[in-house]
């Protein structure tokens, strides 16, 4: 071989890797690590927060990094701790406590990392670049509407509600309560808390039952609970309870089109997570989101007339 052939092979090989380098995509190097922290995927809600938050990320050019707290402030605290040191650019929380969260997104945000928070509010404003959550006085009313028309304006029923650390959990049934408390002839007999829990749920169900058993209906503070509630009265013989729930998930959406459950209130937990990742993008690329920090979304009741177009927190 001569000294000329070698040369123009070693330099057609520089263009050749050159071309490769050029070629390679602007989007393929990352943008930076964005931190997405929420309760349990046990919890189909929360999965569906994280899923929609990932996708967007990825999306937007961002790698991920995807915890979850299990409603634990401790264990929260310390998910914090590692992002911050590991120097995520931003972190999308739906968070485990309302007063118990404030400290960890101080603390990011004394690191100069942003936070945006989806579905629970905390109780400090200016230290969270977003609180975007579900309007839920405006859910639990439609919610509670649906409930006293199932009910005929009358009977006796009980109530589930949500973990007390979570202002949802009073929101909803104070929503609950501005309409269902207008009618004399709907009367509580029985009002505990499952803590968002469906085997809780089912438990509690089964004592409210025995204790009051001429209920006829059941109005949860979420899906997990309406479908613990609704086994336990199941397993009683006592499908004919009205239940309803709230979150729109696609396990109740299957026991409505059964017959089940009656009603849900949908937020659009897929949706919420990724304009949050969409305003983290916008913090992160312009220094502002443009918009106030607590933003509310609107939700959907969800009966047998729509729920065959409901999947995975949002309407088709």
């Amino acid at each position: 071989m001569s000294k000329l052939t070698l040369k123009r092979r070693t330099f057609l090989g520089s263009v050749a890797v050159a071309a490769v380098v050029a070629a390679k995509p602007a989007w393929a190097q990352s943008k930076g690590t964005i931190a997405i922290i929420t309760p349990s995927h046990d919890n189909p809600f929360f999965k569906a927060e994280a899923d929609g938050a990932d996708a967007k990320a990825k999306e937007l050019g961002y790698d991920t990094v995807i915890l979850v707290h299990d409603d634990d402030p401790n264990k929260q605290s310390q998910q914090f701790d590692t992002v911050i040191a590991q120097g995520v650019v931003a972190i999308i929380l739906d968070n485990a406590g309302a007063d118990a969260s404030v400290a960890a997104v101080q603390r990011a945000k004394d690191a100069g990392i942003p936070s945006f928070l989806i579905d629970r509010e905390i109780t400090a404003t200016g230290v969270a670049v977003s609180q975007i959550v579900s309007n839920n006085y405006q859910g639990a009313q439609l919610g509670a509407e649906e409930f006293v028309v199932q009910m005929g304006e009358s009977g006796k029923y009980a109530e589930l509600l949500g973990k007390e650390s979570d202002t949802n959990a009073g929101i909803r049934s104070q929503g609950y309560h501005d309409v269902i408390d207008q009618f004399t002839d709907l009367e509580m007999v029985a009002q505990q808390t499952a803590n968002w829990s469906q085997t809780e749920a089912f438990s509690v169900m089964e004592s409210m039952l025995q204790a009051n058993p001429d209920i006829k209906g059941v109005i949860s503070g979420n899906d997990t609970m309406a479908m613990g509630a609704m086994a336990a009265l199941e397993a009683a013989g006592r499908s004919d309870v009205i239940v309803v729930g709230f979150d729109g998930s696609n396990d109740v959406r299957d026991s409505i089109l059964a017959g089940g459950i009656k009603a849900t209130v949908l937020q659009p937990a897929y949706q919420q997570a990724q304009l949050a990742v969409e305003q983290a993008d916008k913090f992160l690329t312009a220094g502002s989101t443009g918009l106030d920090e607590k933003q509310l979304m609107d939700c959907v009741l969800i009966t047998a007339d729509n729920a065959g177009q409901l999947d995975n927190f949002q309407l088709s």
